[in-house]
């Protein structure tokens, strides 16, 4: 009898703790009218990853990016650049993963492999560019790369 009585309050404390983060997502994904905007927008200007020290280029051609870049992404130097080559890392791998699972994942998000190697200093700009696409993404096509929800 007691361990029915177990079972019973375990279950309902997870359901409960289920409900509370399941609702806490919700409000962090929130898409401003602003940022649905730009999602819709057709403007195809590319952006360039790129530093000219280290000589390592990435090329976006991502309608609306350039956009969200420069209105709503958090401006150059919110972040070090430690944090976003250690997100970074994370969100390449398991972008590359998703590349080699075209059954699973759809073969039109996720198309080419990102050649990101860990040991490599890409600067700073490359790094923050990189994960601002990551967020972009995850955010305009309802995706998750990481653990993390993808803030802004």
């Amino acid at each position: 009898m007691k361990k029915n009585i177990l079972q019973k309050v375990l279950i309902i404390f997870c359901g409960a703790l289920l409900v509370v983060s399941c609702g806490s997502q919700k409000e962090a994904l929130a898409i401003s009218a602003e940022e649905q905007a730009v999602f819709s927008s057709d403007d195809e200007q590319q952006v360039e990853i790129k530093d000219d020290k280290t000589e390592y280029e990435i090329i976006i051609i991502e309608p609306g990016f350039y956009v969200w870049l420069q209105s709503i992404a958090r401006p150059e130097g919110y972040y070090s650049q430690s944090f976003l080559e250690n997100r970074n890392r994370l969100l390449v791998t398991n972008w590359n993963q998703r590349v080699l699972q075209p059954q699973v994942f759809n073969p039109n998000l996720y198309e080419l492999q990102i050649n990101y190697e860990p040991g490599i200093d890409y600067g700073y700009e490359v790094n923050y560019k990189l994960y601002n696409y990551f967020i972009y993404f995850q955010r305009k096509y309802n995706q998750r790369l990481g653990p993390f929800l993808p803030r802004i």
